[in-house]
């Protein structure tokens, strides 16, 4: 496995605010990054579905035939983390141990984008000693959004507290996702509100060992 320390954004953030033109270089720099790899996981499902649904658009609209081509034949090898493990690896246990509560909130990117549905669940609940909490309204977003966080704020800080008032009705110990921008939104609401309902990637908890032998 290798981590190339010259990547850098999918180009997401510029897109999805408009900057169409500021998002090529770095697209071409992620596929130049990645072109050999044989597998590329990602810890961001909004970041998959970024590529997924916009890179090959991105080349069309550049007329660019060479890069088009590297989008085929990299698009393929993506792989969102949980997708990964149980799609491509078909791995459910992964030999975790967790003793705590906890609640999962599926991201928009991850539900309606990449239709990520019963993997993570079944990741979860393959952790030794992890007590899993259904979340009510779970399919409703977060209130994040990128830069509708800042541009719309009442209505994010509104539907934020109504997710983290779901949250913290599950009496959850923890609540994950398979996005950091999900959970650092959450976890901003839910520390305002003086809850200790803790954030925390599927990734931390599946390599997690605590309470194992």
């Amino acid at each position: 496995m290798t981590f190339p320390r010259e990547q850098t954004c999918c180009g997401q953030m510029h897109y999805n605010t408009g900057y169409h033109r500021e998002a090529v270089p770095l697209v071409r720099r992620f596929v130049q990054m990645f072109r050999d790899a044989e597998c590329i996981c990602v810890p961001s499902a909004s970041c998959v579905a970024m590529m997924r649904e916009h890179y090959e658009l991105i080349a069309k609209q550049k007329n660019d035939a060479a890069l088009l081509a590297d989008v085929h034949a990299l698009l393929p090898r993506v792989f969102e983390f949980s997708e990964l493990l149980t799609e491509r690896l078909k791995a459910e246990d992964v030999g975790a141990s967790f003793a705590h509560s906890v609640t999962y909130h599926p991201s928009c990117h991850s539900l309606r984008m990449l239709n990520i549905r019963e993997g993570p669940l079944k990741l979860l609940r393959a952790v030794r000693g992890l007590e899993l909490r259904d979340l009510p309204e779970k399919e409703q977003c977060c209130g994040f959004g990128g830069t509708f966080a800042v541009k719309n704020a009442d209505v994010s800080a509104a539907m934020l507290e109504a997710k983290e008032a779901c949250v913290i009705n599950t009496g959850a110990e923890v609540a994950t996702a398979l996005d950091n921008s999900c959970l650092m939104q959450i976890y901003g609401g839910l520390h305002r509100a003086g809850s200790a309902v803790r954030t925390m990637h599927i990734a931390e908890i599946l390599a997690s060992t605590e309470g194992g032998a």
